[in-house]
């Protein structure tokens, strides 16, 4: 066979594998509404950027008819390209081939481009949709799924990992996505469960729809599985895109710089408006947070869960940071079990990448109640103040309003080791409203006054004049200064800049125990 023989050989099989389960296979994906696996890293990464590992793999298994097919690729596409400019190594699964379905050698691909992404320092992001594990091939492919879980738990701290949810994801599948920082998914084409909705039945007699027991919505705004929400497959990618471009490539390096054009000197007194005369009238923090960060760009995650807090990303004097903010507009911005998992658990993530953490605070305490006490509101809150506590990262906090009880002390407080702690004129640090005090301090004196509401009004007034105000807390440097709103974003800027050289460690230990 003569050279040129070869290369024509060469370019069939290349075409063949690129082809997948087959142009019909691909016909119905994009009927449903979903793109091909090769489609998808299109648009996922740089133009051209591309290169693809292990295209000619094909599975070694004989059962059941198997033998009878082998296509190219196993069900699987894996490689590395760019996203902006910056390395990333990626699989994405192709539902054309057996259904997308993990094999022993489906899942030998995978390893091969996390090993490599650990070892390169380089993010790693997977397009799941998938059927499962391959029926087939029996424990072999459930070995499988354990080695990629081993991988991700590994490369956890170490480099960002990012999932895509494009289609089903069932059954053990799951556990990798959730080992994983960050999980999209799509409205009306992705799913994930443990066990689906005939298994739901006929355990526990419930009538449940793919889409309630496991659809995008549900985990987005339920459960809280999911961290992105998307329309479209094309929206989901673009978005991990977004998301990269905050993070840094692996857990030794800095995060990337902003773009933005953004004055860092910028003042805005419109801030001096946002909190309420009062004290009991909510605001929308988001307002606070668009007004300071670079550009007016946030990029907020799980935005659908647990509302009463905001986490998410933004550039603020070209630094990225990971902002965490009490939202007064949702249950007036009390911490509950969900919130303090959703913030502990992006803390840890800022943590280990090298983000400062940016809190704004206003929040009147945890929420009270049979549920949430009977739910461990105790062990969850606790999640939320060992994440803080632990983070060495720079942490800085903007006290806006309401800093109360042990909430005040979780919050970043200067106690666990706050950077750089700053009120708004506005903030009332205390051990609780002024009203609550008020009922316990002098609750005798109320009850035997003539007129208890007026009694009552006088001591809130009088409490609310000495305590609930941020003076005492500077007076005991509890917060390094108190500051005109409007210039809230160039004093963050200067103390991030300041912070730049922060050195801080914990005790040398193998790990802690969270209160998980």
């Amino acid at each position: 066979m003569t050279m040129r023989e070869k290369l024509d050989l060469l370019e069939r099989r290349i075409a063949e594998s690129e082809q997948g389960g087959g142009a019909e296979r691909i016909k119905a994906q994009h009927a449903k509404g979903k793109l091909s696996a090769r489609e998808r890293l299109d648009a996922l990464l740089d133009e051209g950027s591309f290169v693809e590992l292990d295209r000619f793999v094909t599975h070694r298994s004989s059962d059941f008819g198997l033998d009878a097919q082998r296509p190219y690729g196993d069900g699987v596409v894996t490689g590395f390209g760019r996203i902006d400019g910056r390395l990333v190594y990626v699989f994405s699964q192709d539902f054309t081939v057996y259904g997308g379905s993990l094999s022993e050698t489906h899942a030998e691909k995978i390893c091969k481009v996390m090993d490599l992404a650990v070892r390169n320092g380089a993010p790693m992001i997977g397009l799941n949709d998938s059927g499962g594990a391959r029926i087939q091939e029996g424990v072999v492919s459930l070995g499988g799924y354990a080695d990629i879980f081993l991988r991700n738990t590994m490369a956890s701290g170490v480099i960002p990992q990012v999932s895509a949810i494009l289609g089903p994801c069932a059954g053990g599948a799951v556990y990798s996505p959730a080992i994983t920082d960050f999980v999209f998914m799509t409205r009306g084409t992705s799913y994930m469960f443990v066990t689906g909705p005939n298994v739901v039945k006929t355990v526990t007699h419930e009538d449940v729809t793919m889409e309630q027991l496991g659809g995008a919505d549900t985990h987005g705004g339920t459960s809280g599985v999911s961290h992105f929400t998307s329309s479209s497959e094309l929206e989901c990618l673009d978005g991990i895109r977004r998301l990269m471009a905050f993070l840094p490539s692996n857990n030794v390096d800095t995060p990337p710089r902003g773009a933005g054009r953004d004055p860092r000197d910028r003042r805005d007194e419109s801030l001096r408006g946002v909190v309420p005369d009062n004290a009991n009238k909510p605001y929308d923090m988001h307002e606070v947070l668009k007004r300071i960060v670079d550009d007016g760009d946030f990029l907020e995650v799980q935005a659908d869960f647990a509302q009463n807090i905001i986490c998410g990303f933004a550039h603020l004097g070209a630094f990225s940071v990971g902002v965490i903010a009490n939202q007064p507009a949702v249950l007036a911005g009390v911490l509950d079990i969900n919130a303090s998992m959703k913030a502990a658990r992006f803390i840890r993530f800022c943590d280990a990448f090298n983000i400062p953490i940016v809190t704004f605070e206003d929040v009147p305490g945890f929420l009270p109640g049979l549920a949430q006490e009977h739910g461990g509101i105790i062990r969850h809150g606790a999640k939320l103040l060992y994440a803080y506590c632990e983070a060495t990262v720079p942490k800085l906090t903007v006290i806006t309003r309401k800093a109360y009880g042990g909430a005040y002390d979780v919050m970043s407080s200067k106690h666990i080791r706050g950077d750089y702690n700053v009120a708004w004129p506005t903030a009332e640090v205390a051990v609780m409203g002024p009203k609550g005090a008020v009922e316990i301090l002098f609750r005798k004196e109320i009850a035997e006054a003539s007129d208890p509401v007026a009694a009552t009004d006088q001591r809130v007034a009088e409490y609310t004049e000495k305590f609930a105000n941020p003076y005492i807390a500077a007076a005991r440097g509890f917060v390094d200064d108190i500051i005109d709103p409007a210039d809230t974003r160039p004093r963050l800027i200067e103390a991030l800049e300041s912070l730049q050289g922060k050195r801080d460690r914990n005790p040398p230990k193998k790990h802690g125990n969270i209160p998980l």
